[in-house]
């Protein structure tokens, strides 16, 4: 009888398959101590194997940011783009939503908060993370506001003061939940909580006119 061949990775799945490995290595070890050698054993290839998908540990966290928070990133452009002309108000809810949603998942929020705790020590991750994250988050919110603006909805703010007011709930969400354990108040859904800021952000913390 004619034995069977062993089995084998398709070579397409095996960038993903490498990153997998390289993300259970580098929330072990730290990125700073991981080797390539580890994440080969851990992805059950060789280190040449490796080498050939990617140059560099480097190279295999940028990758992970793409896979992750670049993906969420160039998501809420498309978002802003379809949804902002339209109605900018109901564009900036979903926008929340689905950035407190992303960033309270542990496959998303993983490769950020290693960028997080590296960036320090490695600019070159740092710089990266910005061009295939930030600023693409930058362009959509300016991008947001602007059509706010035009259409009345907004009021002309400073874009800046902007991005960090609706982007950086989103961090500071993550590190509560992800790195601090902090506990859940009653908004425990990350959709009602993107929906109270949301609120805030729009309407301010001054008490309403026609409040009771």
């Amino acid at each position: 009888m004619t034995p069977r061949p062993a089995h084998r990775r398709r070579p397409e799945a095996r960038p993903d398959e490498i990153l997998d490995a390289a993300l259970t290595v580098f929330s072990t070890k730290g990125f700073a101590a991981a080797r390539v050698e580890d994440i080969a054993r851990q992805a059950g290839l060789s280190k040449g194997a490796v080498y050939l998908y990617f140059p560099s540990k480097e190279a295999m966290l940028n990758g992970l940011v793409e896979q992750s928070a670049g993906q969420l990133a160039k998501a809420a452009e498309q978002l802003v783009a379809m949804g902002a002309p339209q109605n900018a108000e109901t564009a900036l809810r979903s926008l929340l939503r689905m950035l407190f949603t992303a960033m309270g998942d542990p496959d998303i929020n993983a490769a950020p908060r290693l960028v997080f705790a590296e960036a320090g020590r490695f600019p070159e991750i740092a710089a990266h993370y910005r061009s295939q994250v930030l600023d693409v988050a930058r362009r959509a919110l300016r991008a947001l506001l602007a059509a706010g603006v035009e259409s009345g909805t907004f009021r002309d703010v400073d874009a800046d003061a902007f991005m960090r007011a609706t982007a950086g709930p989103g961090i500071a969400h993550m590190a509560l939940t992800s790195i601090f354990g902090f506990p859940a108040d009653r908004l425990t859904d990350p959709a009602e909580m993107a929906d109270a800021l949301a609120d805030i952000l729009l309407n301010g913390l001054k008490p309403r006119a026609n409040a009771p």
